[in-house]
C-alpha cells in the first residue's frame, strides 16, 4: 500500500480508481462474498474504500468473473476473496467470534485478475 498525493474517500468509482492507479495508487484489493453477492473494497494508507457507481452507490456483482475482467483491465493483478459468514451456529449453541478485517484479509483466498 502506498500513499498518494490526494485524498481518497470511502467510495471510489471505476473512473476514480483508474485515475488513482495511474497516479501510483497501490491498494490491497478485497472481494467480499456475501451469500453469492460480491462487493469490492480497496485497503490503502488512508483507510478503506468501496467500489461504487458514479452516483456513489456500492456496486455489487453476482460472480467474480466480471470483477476479474474490470480490475484486470486496469492493471490490478490479484486480490483477496473474503466471506461475510456467520461466526457460530445459534441453532446448536456453538459460540463464535467474528473475524476482524485484518484476519479476513490474512486468511482469505488469493484470487487473480489477470
Amino acid at each position: 500500500m502506498t500513499s498518494i498525493d490526494y485524498q481518497i474517500g470511502d467510495r471510489l468509482s471505476y473512473r476514480q480508481l483508474a485515475h488513482a492507479l495511474h497516479n501510483g495508487f497501490s491498494p490491497i484489493v478485497e472481494v467480499e462474498s456475501m451469500d453469492g453477492i460480491y462487493t469490492v473494497r480497496f485497503h490503502h494508507a488512508n483507510g478503506v474504500s468501496e467500489l461504487s457507481d458514479n452516483d456513489g452507490r456500492v456496486v455489487s456483482f453476482l460472480g467474480t468473473g466480471e470483477i476479474r475482467d474490470k480490475l484486470g483491465q486496469l492493471g490490478l493483478e490479484h486480490g483477496v476473496l473474503t466471506f461475510a459468514d456467520q461466526c457460530g451456529d445459534e441453532m446448536i449453541g456453538v459460540p463464535g467470534r467474528a473475524m476482524s478485517p485484518d484476519e479476513m484479509l490474512t486468511y482469505g483466498t488469493r484470487i487473480a485478475f489477470k
